[in-house]
């Protein structure tokens, strides 16, 4: 595995590999990495020849008030990870290399990014879309690698990645849990045991969901209640939002029809926490 730390370096690596014919994984990353990247990695095995792992603790997609001096950066740990998982590049740039200078220039996702996080993290995703189209273009992949539990990024990503006419494909995997339903997430390391257990109503109200809208209840209020009742049981969950999607919009929905994307965003002491689910009604 090689570990490259400049714009230069991680090309030269990138044309040696396509010069030998092989196509392009990333999976892009901020680092603290878990079984959840582990996952996307396995998946960039399978699909591509050449695994690049970018690991880079964006500045610019966190808001005022965020962790992001507080936000782990276990690289050496992340390094054995990658060696281990049999990634071929480790990008981790620094962040004078990624933003030499002020960044004045800007990528913005309208529609898309106005829902849901958006609303309570505002200029999160105009980061989000401005760093993930440096590192396609520094990487140049073939596919890029995301997760589910990230439902409205990967939307927003591939949305952009069409709007752009970026050559490459975007392929989002399934989000990972804990043995109790958690999504794994690097923030899951703010939280004690006991918020661990906690936490776990996230899942169980979106399982409560997926049955209700198994056994055909349509009204999106109704569910939302339903969910809400299940976390205001625990304490410890301070509730951002609970919210029934259009899949292919994010807009707010009444009534259940179609593809829908139940996504739900609690503060559980230092962590902010997000889970969805992804259900296609007609099935």
């Amino acid at each position: 595995m090689e570990a490259a730390e400049t714009i230069q370096s991680i090309r030269s690596l990138i044309k040696a590999a396509r010069d030998s014919g092989k196509n392009i994984g990333l999976v892009p990353t901020m680092g603290a990495l878990h079984v959840g990247h582990i996952s996307l990695i396995e998946a960039a095995r399978k699909k591509c020849d050449y695994v690049v792992v970018s690991i880079f603790v964006n500045p610019t997609q966190f808001v005022p008030g965020e962790d992001f001096e507080k936000y782990p950066r276990p690289l050496e740990d992340d390094l054995d990870i990658c060696q281990k998982a049999g990634v071929d590049a480790v990008f981790a740039p620094a962040q004078g290399e990624m933003y030499p200078v002020e960044n004045v220039t800007w990528v913005n996702v309208e529609k898309l990014t106005e829902s849901l996080c958006g609303q309570f993290r505002p200029g999160h995703f105009q980061g989000v879309t401005t760093v993930c189209s440096k590192l396609f273009n520094i990487v140049a992949p073939d596919i890029a690698f995301f997760g589910q539990k990230d439902a409205q990024q990967a939307i927003v990503i591939r949305r952009m990645a069409a709007d752009l006419n970026m050559s490459l494909s975007i392929v989002v995997c399934p989000t990972i849990r804990e043995s109790n339903g958690l999504a794994v997430s690097s923030r899951n390391m703010y939280l004690s045991e006991e918020q661990k257990k906690d936490a776990a109503n996230i899942y169980k109200s979106l399982q409560k969901c997926h049955r209700m809208i198994d056994t055909g209840v349509k009204d999106a209020s109704e569910i939302i209640d339903e969910m809400r009742n299940i976390l205001l049981k625990v304490p410890s969950i301070e509730i951002e939002y609970i919210s029934i999607v259009d899949a292919d919009t994010l807009q707010s929905i009444d009534h259940i029809t179609g593809k829908v994307l139940i996504a739900v965003a609690v503060r559980i002491g230092r962590a902010r926490l997000i889970d969805n689910i992804l259900l296609d009604s007609t099935k």
